[in-house]
């Protein structure tokens, strides 16, 4: 039995697993004018989540949210990641090809290769903004409650995390 005396208490769960990795090629601009060459990465992804306790005692079902997370990393797997919001980027899809522009400098890619992101810019940070809206679609559906907050973190480099904390 636990002591009779007031305590507030927080509960959260965390989920990394070595199968919540993608591999993606990306490039950002920076300082203005300044775009990066194409290069790639082996993303990992972590995901914290706090809320109440449930009947069952959990804040939230780790199966659910491992294999809510792997959907979402399956999707950017071995693709070059673009943004579709950016100032001075211009992304072109069409059917069969992607058109990107930057100032006097264009690439063509294969459009089955590409998965186009509504952010302005492909940073572990907006990256993580964008997997934890993924995750708060992919968790409504569930019959338990949406957590109260959560945290993702993507690793761009074996110890390089960004973060991004939303309320629910």
């Amino acid at each position: 039995m636990l002591p009779e005396f007031a305590v507030s208490e927080k509960f959260s769960v965390c989920v990394t697993k070595e199968h919540l990795i993608f591999s993606a090629a990306h490039f950002i601009t920076f300082n203005g004018d300044i775009c990066e060459r194409i290069h790639g990465h082996n993303y990992r992804v972590s995901c914290e989540v706090h809320g109440d306790l449930d009947e069952n005692s959990y804040v939230y079902d780790f199966i659910a949210l491992r294999d809510a997370l792997k959907e979402i990393t399956t999707r950017l797997d071995h693709h070059v990641i673009l943004p579709t919001e950016h100032a001075a980027i211009r992304v072109n899809p069409d059917e069969k090809e992607v058109l990107v522009q930057f100032e006097d400098r264009r690439w063509i890619f294969p459009a089955e290769d590409c998965v186009l992101l509504p952010i302005a810019n492909t940073t572990a940070e907006l990256l993580a903004r964008w997997i934890g809206h993924e995750l708060i679609a992919a968790l409504r559906p569930h019959k338990s409650p949406l957590p109260k907050r959560l945290k993702i973190g993507v690793d761009e480099n074996e110890g390089q995390w960004a973060y991004c904390e939303m309320e629910t």
